[in-house]
C-alpha cells in the first residue's frame, strides 16, 4: 500500500485523492480522534480520516491509502468530495462499525462551522456483518456467539498481528508520529484484505443461489418450470419494486423541497461480482437527528455530592501514580533483591520486553482474574503489579509499594519508564536471557543438535536449514522451549541494545 497524508486540499495529496476516488469500486474507512472521559456531554473530534482505496484490481500492494489531516485541511472544501463518496452508488463502502465514526464525524464537522454534515453512507459493508454470517454458515446453531475485535479478525483471516497500542493515543498531537500513519493506514487498509477473503466465499454463495436465467423472455417463462418460473418472477417484482421505491423517494424529497444535488464524482461502474455482493449484502447508514445528539452519562444522574467525591478520588488517583519508597524485593522488606513484576492484562505487551532484557515479568494464570487475584499473587511473590487501570490503585492502602500504573502507551516507551522508574540494571549478558512464553530460565550447559532434536520430539519442529549450521541451543527449564542463535535472535538483542542505549 502507498501511504499519503492529505492536510492542504491545494496539495498533489488531495488531487491524487479525487482520482483514486474516481477509480475506485471498494473504499474502506476509519477515524481516529483524541479520547476523552466517558461522561462528557459532547462528541469527540476527529482528527483524521483513514480512506483505503482499491483502483479496480486485487493487488493490495497497489492500494492507495489516504490520511485525511482533519486538524488543518479546510473542511467545507472537502466535505463535497467525501460526501459524494459516501453516497455514490458505484462504490462499495467498507467498515468496522463505522455508524458511530460517521456520527462522531458529522459532529465534527458541523461543531467547526460547515453547513453540510454527512446523514448517509449508500452501499455499505461492515466487515462484522459478513464475518458472522460466514461464522454461522459454517457452523450452524453452534457459531460462536462472542464478538470478534478487528484484531481478532485479522489474526483469523490473515494470520497478522494488528497491534492496538496506538487506539489510545493523543490523535490530536501534530505532528502525527511515523508510527501513527502506519497504524492509521494499517487499520484501513486491512478492511480491504479481509474483504479480498470474504469476496470469492460470497460471489460463490450468491451464484449459488441466484437462477442463472432471469433475464428471459415472456415466451420462456410461460414454457419453463412452476419452480423456475417463481422464482424468475420473484426477481422481477423485486427490481420493479426496488425502482418504484427509488422513484418514490425522490418525489417525495422534491415535494419536500429537497432536490438531490448532482454528484461530482465520476466513478468506475461495478464489475458483476462486486454488484451481487452488494444487492446480497449492502445496506445504508443513515442517521437520525436523535443520533447526533449526545448521550449524557447516567452517572451524572447520581447526587452532586458523590459526583465530586468521585472526582476528587480519581484526583487522588492520578496523583499517586509516581513510585515512592522501596520495592518489595528489596532487602530491607526481607526481598531477594531481584526485581520482579507482575503485569495485568493492560500492559501483556509489556512482559516480552520485560523478558527480553532479562527481568522477571510474570502474567496471571487466569485470563480475566479480579482485582483481589492480582494483588495476593503479587503480594505472595514479592512482586510489583504493573498496569494502567487507574481502579486497581484504589487498593493502594492495603498493597503499599506493590502497584505502579504504567504511563506510556508503546512497549519500547513503557519498557524505559520501568527501566528508570525501579532504576534497573540492564546489561549486554542479561538479554535473551529468559523464556519470552513463559519467563522461564533456560538451562545452564547448552544443547548439541542432536540432543535438541531429541528434546523436540512430538513438542516442537527444528527447521531443516539449521542442520548445516554450527549452533548452540538453549532449552527452558519450565516449559521446554528451544531457541538458538540465529537471525532473529540477533535482531532481538541489537534491537533492546538500542532501545535500552547499551551501544553507547
Amino acid at each position: 500500500m502507498k501511504i499519503y497524508l492529505v492536510s492542504s486540499t491545494d496539495s498533489s495529496e488531495f488531487t491524487r485523492l479525487k482520482c483514486s476516488f474516481a477509480r475506485s469500486t471498494v473504499i474502506a474507512l476509519d477515524a481516529e480522534w483524541k479520547p476523552q472521559r466517558s461522561n462528557t456531554s459532547s462528541f469527540p473530534i476527529v482528527t483524521l480520516l483513514q480512506v483505503a482505496c482499491r483502483l479496480g484490481h486485487d493487488d493490495s500492494d497497489d492500494d492507495d491509502v489516504f490520511l485525511i489531516d482533519l486538524t488543518s485541511i479546510d473542511l467545507a472544501s472537502v466535505w463535497e468530495v467525501l460526501n459524494d463518496m459516501l453516497v455514490s452508488p458505484d462504490v462499495l463502502k467498507l467498515g468496522f462499525r463505522f455508524k458511530q465514526d460517521l456520527v462522531y464525524l458529522s459532529s465534527t464537522f458541523t461543531q467547526h462551522g460547515c453547513e453540510g454534515r454527512f446523514n448517509e453512507v449508500k452501499h455499505y459493508i461492515d466487515i462484522t456483518s459478513i464475518y458472522n454470517h460466514l461464522q454461522h454458515k459454517r457452523f450452524g446453531r453452534k457459531a460462536p456467539k462472542d464478538i470478534k475485535s478487528l484484531a481478532a479478525i485479522c489474526k483469523e483471516l490473515l494470520d497478522t498481528s494488528l497491534s492496538k497500542e496506538l487506539q489510545c493515543s493523543d490523535w490530536s498531537h501534530r505532528p502525527l508520529t511515523e508510527e501513527q500513519k502506519l497504524y492509521a493506514a494499517t487499520d484501513a487498509h486491512c478492511l480491504l484484505q479481509i474483504f479480498d477473503v470474504f469476496k470469492s466465499n460470497l460471489v460463490e454463495e450468491i451464484t449459488l443461489q441466484d437462477p442463472k436465467h432471469t433475464n428471459v423472455g415472456l415466451k420462456d417463462i410461460l414454457n419453463g418450470s412452476e419452480d423456475c418460473t417463481s422464482k424468475i418472477v420473484t426477481a422481477k417484482l423485486c427490481k420493479a419494486a426496488d425502482v418504484i421505491r427509488t422513484m418514490t423517494e425522490n418525489g417525495q424529497n422534491i415535494a419536500n423541497g429537497m432536490v438531490s444535488r448532482k454528484t461530482t464524482l465520476n466513478t468506475m461502474p461495478m464489475d458483476e461480482n462486486l454488484l451481487k455482493i452488494v444487492r446480497k449484502y449492502g445496506e445504508k447508514i443513515l442517521l437520525k437527528e436523535s443520533d447526533l445528539l449526545p448521550r449524557i452519562s447516567k452517572r451524572k444522574t447520581r447526587k452532586r455530592g458523590a459526583s465530586l467525591k468521585n472526582v476528587n478520588t480519581d484526583k487522588d488517583l492520578v496523583c499517586s501514580v509516581d513510585w515512592q519508597g522501596p520495592p518489595p524485593w528489596d532487602s530491607s522488606l526481607g526481598g531477594d533483591g531481584c526485581p520482579k513484576f507482575l503485569l495485568d492484562v493492560m500492559v501483556e505487551g509489556l512482559a516480552k520486553h520485560l523478558r527480553c532484557v532479562g527481568i522477571d515479568a510474570a502474567v496471571p494464570p487466569s485470563k480475566k482474574p479480579d482485582s483481589r487475584e492480582l494483588l495476593d499473587q503479587a503480594l505472595k511473590e514479592k512482586r510489583v503489579l504493573l498496569t494502567r487501570e487507574t481502579k486497581l490503585l484504589r487498593h493502594q492502602d492495603l498493597a503499599k509499594h506493590q502497584i505502579y500504573r504504567v504511563k506510556s502507551l508503546l512497549k519500547n516507551e513503557q519498557l524505559l519508564e520501568v527501566i528508570e522508574t525501579f532504576q534497573l540494571k540492564i546489561s549486554e549478558n542479561q538479554l535473551m536471557s529468559r523464556c519470552t512464553k513463559c519467563n522461564g530460565r533456560f538451562i545452564q550447559k547448552p544443547l548439541t543438535l542432536e540432543e535438541a532434536i531429541e528434546a523436540a520430539k512430538g513438542f516442537q519442529r527444528i527447521p531443516n536449514c539449521l542442520f548445516n549450521k554450527n549452533l548452540e541451543f538453549w532449552q527452558c527449564m519450565n516449559c521446554h522451549q528451544l531457541y538458538w542463535e540465529g537471525t532473529q535472535y540477533h535482531n532481538a538483542v541489537q534491537k533492546f541494545m538500542d532501545v535500552c542505549k547499551l551501544s553507547e
